[in-house]
């Protein structure tokens, strides 16, 4: 007589790990796939089209010469007389000067060694300002 033995089938506890880096690989791919970057705006400065040079008189002329240590020196027109500012100050200085001279040009020089960041914060207070007419300028020594 043959002895009937009872197989009694192992339940596992544990997660089939078997096929786990097929599924992490198939998500990778479907996140990468599926992923939009955006895209770095940058400023928006428009060029002129024309290389020519126009002689503008001093006295239309707003200096504003960007410091390494972030502060900026301001120098109206023909005027010998410097004002040392913060980039934020810019805004108040500019609203001043365009009422007192429609034809206000905001000349924009930024010495060498200036971290990027303090020329944009300028850029900001003109474009706050609503300052239209802007130079851009390395200052030299």
């Amino acid at each position: 007589m043959a002895v009937l033995q009872n197989k009694k089938s192992k339940v596992s506890d544990e997660v089939p790990t078997s096929s786990m880096a097929d599924i992490a690989f198939l998500l990778l791919i479907f996140f990468l796939v599926t992923t939009v970057f955006p895209k770095d705006s940058g400023l928006a400065v428009v060029l002129p089209e024309s290389a020519e040079e126009v002689q503008v008189s001093q006295r239309n002329i707003l200096h504003l010469s960007v410091l390494p240590n972030g502060l900026v020196d301001v120098k109206r027109g023909e005027s010998t007389q410097i004002q040392q500012v913060r980039a934020n100050d810019v805004e108040a200085i500019w609203r001043q000067g365009v009422t007192e001279n429609p034809n206000l040009i905001a000349a924009v020089k930024t010495h060498p060694n200036a971290p990027y960041r303090f020329m944009v914060d300028v850029l900001d207070a003109l474009q706050t300002a609503g300052a239209e007419r802007i130079s851009l300028q390395l200052l030299e020594d």
